[in-house]
C-alpha cells in the first residue's frame, strides 16, 4: 500500500522521462497474499497527493516465488498444491467474516482488519491481482477464483500465448511483461515478446508492464513496441500502455485516453514512442510540465499546449 511508497526515489523521475505519467504498484510476489495495490502519478513529493486510487487491487502470487521462498526455509508453501490450498483457506475465512459482518454478529470496535481488507474484494470492487507465469498456475488462479465468484487480473501472464482461448474464455484481462528481461526461472522459459499479440487476437484486453526494476519503467513503451513487433497490433500497442492499462486499473474515468473531464496528464514525444530513436519531449501532468527534454529546441513561434 501506500506506506511503502517513496516519492523521492530516483525511479518516479525515471518514469515520467518516459513518458509515464501514471502507475499501478504494490507489493511484490513472495507471499501467497502480499496486499492491496494503489494507482499513483509520477510526480510529487508526498504519495497522499499523488494518489489516484487506492486500493485498485489485492495481490496474490502462484507459482515458483512464494513456492521457493518458503520452502526453502522447510515452511508453508512448499508446492504449488499447498499455494492453492493456503489462497482457499483465506478466502474461505475472509467470506465467513464477510457472512457474520452483514449478520451483525460484528461490533464496532470488533472488526478483524486482517479480513476487513477482504470486503471490497468479495464484493468485486476491487480484483484479484495474481501474480501468474505458467499456463498451469494461470488455469489454477482462474479456478479459484471463478470458485469464490471474483474479479482477478493476470499479471505476467508469461506462458498465456499458450492458453490463449481459455484466458479469453475466463474473461479476465492480462497484465503482460516483463519480457525485456532474461529468463531468470524455469517458469518463464516460454517468455516470448508475441504473447500480448497472441492474447490480443483471443479477444483478451491487453496491458503491458515492466515489473520495474526488472525491466526499466521508462522502457514501458519500447516494450510495447517490441509488443508490436512480434504480432501485437499498433493499435493494440498504444492502448496496453495507456487505455486499457487504465480500465484494468480502474482509473479510465481519471487517466489513459485524452478526453474532456479527464486529468490532463499528457506525453509529447519527438514521434512514435514505441520506436528506439523517439525521444520524450514534454511529460505533463495535471497540466504541470513536470519533464522537459533539455537537448529539445521548441521551434520559435510553436506553442506546448
Amino acid at each position: 500500500g501506500i506506506d511503502s511508497f517513496n516519492p523521492l526515489d530516483p525511479t518516479v523521475h525515471s518514469a515520467a522521462m518516459g513518458g509515464v505519467t501514471c502507475v499501478g504498484t504494490g507489493p511484490g510476489s513472495a507471499n501467497v497474499l502480499g496486499g492491496t495495490f494503489f494507482a499513483v502519478k509520477t510526480t510529487g513529493k508526498r504519495v497522499d497527493d499523488m494518489v489516484v486510487k487506492n486500493p485498485v487491487a489485492m495481490k496474490i502470487a502462484f507459482g515458483e516465488n512464494p513456492k521457493v521462498n518458503y520452502g526453502d526455509k522447510d515452511k508453508m508453501p512448499g508446492s504449488r498444491m499447498a499455494i492453492a490450498g493456503m489462497l482457499r483457506e483465506e478466502l474461505y475465512q475472509a467470506c465467513q467474516y464477510e457472512e457474520k459482518k452483514k449478520r451483525g454478529n460484528i461490533n464496532p470496535g470488533e472488526e478483524d482488519f486482517r479480513m476487513e481488507c477482504w470486503i471490497p474484494v468479495l464484493h468485486r470492487e476491487i480484483p484479484l491481482k495474481a501474480h501468474v507465469h505458467r499456463a498451469d498456475d494461470i488455469l489454477t488462479a482462474i479456478r479459484i477464483a471463478k470458485e469464490f465468484d471474483l474479479d482477478m487480473t493476470l499479471d505476467h501472464c508469461t506462458e498465456g500465448h499458450l492458453i490463449a482461448d481459455e484466458i479469453a474464455e475466463s474473461g479476465f484481462p492480462a497484465i503482460v511483461g516483463p519480457d525485456l528481461t532474461s529468463r531468470s526461472k524455469i517458469e518463464v522459459k516460454n517468455m516470448s515478446f508475441k504473447t500480448a499479440g497472441v492474447l490480443e487476437r483471443a479477444g483478451v484486453k491487453t496491458a503491458i508492464m515492466t515489473d520495474h526494476p526488472v525491466s526499466l519503467i521508462q522502457y514501458l513503451p519500447l516494450c510495447a513496441g517490441l509488443s508490436v513487433k512480434q504480432g501485437l497490433s499498433m493499435e493494440g500497442g498504444l492502448r496496453a500502455v495507456t487505455l486499457h492499462a487504465a480500465e484494468i486499473c480502474g482509473t479510465a474515468d481519471r487517466v489513459g485516453s485524452l478526453e474532456p473531464g479527464k486529468d490532463a496528464d499528457i506525453a509529447i514525444f519527438s514521434g512514435n514512442p514505441m520506436e528506439v530513436f523517439t525521444r520524450t519531449l514534454y511529460t505533463i501532468i495535471d497540466g504541470n510540465i513536470t519533464f522537459q527534454n533539455a537537448s529539445y529546441s521548441q521551434p520559435a513561434g510553436q506553442q506546448v499546449l
